[in-house]
């Protein structure tokens, strides 16, 4: 569920709990108004989680190698970030 389904939900229970008479008498609407709103707020919260940004790693390498015809030493950094 994304966000944009979790807002239409807690606006049509909001809707239904609120302001809609009785108008079918064998199922309550306020009721039924409630829990859509209760399903719209929990998936909103579930939502906003999944999409928080999460912690990125960086990662730092360093090799060191030694050149067979030169004897010179050479060093490589090299640095990524890990999502």
């Amino acid at each position: 569920m994304r966000i944009g389904t979790s807002i239409v939900l807690i606006a049509l229970g909001a809707i239904l709990a609120f302001a809609v008479a009785d108008l079918v008498s064998f199922i309550d609407l306020t009721l039924v108004g409630y829990i859509l709103m209760g399903v719209g707020v929990l998936g909103l919260i579930i939502s906003l989680l999944m999409n928080a940004p999460r912690s990125q790693r960086r990662t730092t390498e360093s090799r060191t190698v030694q050149d067979p015809g030169t004897g010179e030493r050479v060093t490589r950094h090299e640095t990524r970030d890990d999502i």
